[in-house]
């Protein structure tokens, strides 16, 4: 046999009427064979119909993948504007275990914003720290000065009781207080309870962010305050207003505190009106009675005189007697006129001891008994009224230093959790090794629409974009996408043959694990009328040589039929509503209505129409009518592509085609 250059060199010998005569002799015969001798059959090319069993699969095409992998993300929140990555490992760099023992550092983030806004955030920190101890101590001063101002009041009431019954008695005492409704204003003061200060704390600072004083701890309200129900103020309405009313903007600091101080002089103001209200005015002059008053100095006052009343009286009498003796003795010449003259100076002198002693007891009784006991009264009513104000102060300057304490609180926890989080962001800045396996630079094009910088040193990336993927290599997947005609096909447990591209010689097996319910959406935007579902085939055992990213074709096996005829898909096609094939007939064709059932790629079920090694054509006649049916014509719309078994109507197309 020659080489082309001895045959080229050979034909250069040859007359030039030789080579024009050999030129015309290989266009005839490549005419000849092009009109006639291509054609297996009478109207072209021919297959006979065969009878065996039938695969049905669907095929489709995909990639690699782990099925199990450690995706790291960017955990650093710094805005719109990303972080750039300062360091990050080479893509296929395999992580080790002595990797993750040592904690090798995968990636590393620019923290310089980070770090500037830590500077600001702890000075703001220590500032709103500070503003916590001090608001501590001042609530538990203040705690302890409302123990002392309230304890003060409560002294001042019962040196106030003591006085009204060291002059009335107790048991009268009693009574006059129930009679005047004390009691019931007594008992109400008592209900404005204050909580008592706690024992001071160990000095101690906290250090951590989000631990609290300890002062704080025990310091913390045991009891609520209280209001004072009997003669509580009732809430005031709202006045009317000429329109809506409308939400007005919150006052100032120093509008406020202005406002609280007003309301509190007209509350004080309308408290005092209330207890005074309240208070029935008594009659001492009833109690002024030894019989009726207990031992005090009101009944040793009317006692004595009493007494003195009761001694000039009989001064008086003894002084009349003997003046009477003395005047008869005068009579008879027995005594001088001095005598009896000193006698009625002495009688006279009693008189008016009588007078004085009758004078001084009415005076007592009528002026100086009701005065003193109301003096005293009206201590003691002034001393419950301090006493209720002494504990309403009290719970007011309680209130105030504990919503001074709780915002300060507040502002402390505020500012140690933007800490706490700047940490957790300076410490998402450096990323380490956490799992063995290979290094893939970020996620999928197809999540990202291809807006992301590619992943290198010196990219930006934003919050929970992923940068790295390390894939767990002892179990892969082939994720694929399948075309809405075939999925109702397509179920969960179905066997599969999976080819690689790289590898065509390795036939791996698997199973389909995951069949998505909803279409991907990611393809909507591009192609709304592709509806294409994911699912996803795990490959049987480790294979060392996988890698992900490998594309591969998946072979899923749906059923498989035993005995059928079948034919290719190319041999059928439509005419009108019906499908036909067309059978070779001596030197022509005739068409004959087939009914389908499964198909595959290749070939499709004929379950009716053909018979066992009848020729059908693989491709329609020439002249042939196909295309839609007389009732499409005339309403002018297209053939319907719905038919359950056969979603293919032109020939030499198949399903896949459309995926």
């Amino acid at each position: 046999m020659l080489k082309p250059q001895a045959l080229v060199k050979s034909l250069r010998r040859q007359p030039w009427w030789r080579l024009a005569l050999a030129t015309i002799v290989v266009v005839g015969a490549a005419v000849w064979l092009g009109t006639r001798g291509g054609k297996s059959g009478p109207d072209g090319p021919t297959f006979a119909a065969r009878r065996g069993p039938l695969e049905i699969s669907v095929m489709s095409g995909g990639s690699l993948q782990a099925l199990e992998s450690q995706e790291v993300k960017c955990r650093v929140r710094v805005g719109n504007s990303g972080t750039k990555i300062l360091k990050i490992v080479d893509e296929g760099y395999l992580v080790t275990e002595e990797d993750v023992k040592n904690k090798k550092v995968l990636v590393e983030l620019d923290s310089s914003d980070i770090e500037q806004q830590m500077i600001t955030q702890e000075i703001q920190y220590q500032s709103a720290l500070a503003n916590m101890v001090e608001a501590e101590q001042n609530y538990e001063i203040q705690l302890r000065q409302n123990q002392s101002d309230v304890m003060a009041a409560e002294q001042t009431v019962r040196f106030a009781r003591m006085d009204l019954d060291k002059f009335l008695g107790a048991e009268v005492t009693a009574k006059i207080v129930r009679e005047c409704g004390l009691d019931v204003l007594l008992a109400a003061a008592m209900t404005n309870v204050i909580e008592e200060p706690s024992a001071p704390p160990e000095p101690q600072s906290p250090t951590q962010p989000g631990q609290k004083s300890p002062m704080l701890t025990n310091s913390l309200p045991r009891i609520i305050p209280t209001s004072f129900q009997p003669n509580s103020r009732p809430a005031r309405e709202p006045r009317p207003g000429p329109g809506p009313q409308q939400a007005a903007p919150p006052p100032s600091p120093a509008t406020q505190q202005s406002e609280s101080a007003e309301s509190s002089g007209a509350e004080e103001i309308e408290r005092d009106l209330q207890i005074m209200a309240q208070i029935k005015p008594v009659d001492f002059s009833k109690y002024a009675d030894i019989k009726l008053l207990g031992d005090g100095e009101a009944k040793q006052k009317l006692r004595k005189f009493e007494d003195d009343l009761q001694v000039s009286r009989k001064e008086l009498g003894q002084a009349t007697t003997t003046l009477e003796g003395t005047k008869r003795l005068f009579e008879k010449g027995f005594v001088t006129r001095n005598e009896m003259e000193r006698d009625e100076i002495s009688y006279e002198s009693n008189r008016l001891k009588v007078q004085t002693a009758e004078t001084a007891q009415a005076l007592f009784i009528t002026y100086d008994f009701v005065k003193q006991a109301e003096e005293a009264l009206s201590k003691y009513v002034d001393a419950v009224r301090a006493l209720d104000k002494a504990r309403r102060v009290a719970v007011s300057k309680q209130a105030q230093s504990k919503a001074r304490l709780r915002s300060t609180q507040g502002q402390h926890e505020v500012q140690a959790r933007q800490r706490r989080e700047l940490r957790e962001q300076l410490d998402n800045c450096v990323i380490v090794a956490e799992r063995s396996g290979l290094v893939v630079y970020g996620g999928t094009r197809e999540e990202w629409y291809g807006n992301d910088e590619r992943i290198r040193e010196g990219a930006t990336v934003r919050e929970r974009q992923s940068i790295i993927t390390i894939p767990d290599m002892s179990q892969m997947s082939v994720n694929v996408k399948i075309h809405e005609s075939y999925i109702k096909k397509v179920q969960k447990g179905q066997k599969a043959r999976i080819t690689v591209d790289a590898f065509p010689d390795q036939i791996l097996s698997g199973e389909v694990t995951k069949v998505a319910v909803l279409p991907d959406s990611q393809n909507r935007w591009m192609n709304p009328d592709l509806k294409i579902y994911n699912t996803t085939i795990t490959i049987n055992g480790s294979h060392h040589w996988a890698k992900p990213g490998m594309s591969a074709k998946v072979q899923i096996l749906v059923s498989n039929i035993a005995d059928c005829i079948y034919v290719p898909l190319q041999a059928i096609n439509t005419s009108g509503e019906k499908q036909v094939c067309y059978v070779a007939r001596g030197a022509g064709s005739e068409p004959r209505e087939v009914a389908l059932g499964e198909f595959n790629d290749d070939f499709i079920e004929v379950k009716s129409g053909l018979r066992e090694g009848e020729r059908v054509l693989l491709r329609p006649p020439s002249g042939a009518e196909t295309g839609p049916s007389s009732s499409d014509k005339e309403k002018g719309k297209a053939p319907s592509k719905e038919a359950p078994d056969t979603p293919i109507q032109s020939p030499g197309k198949s399903p896949a085609s459309k995926v």
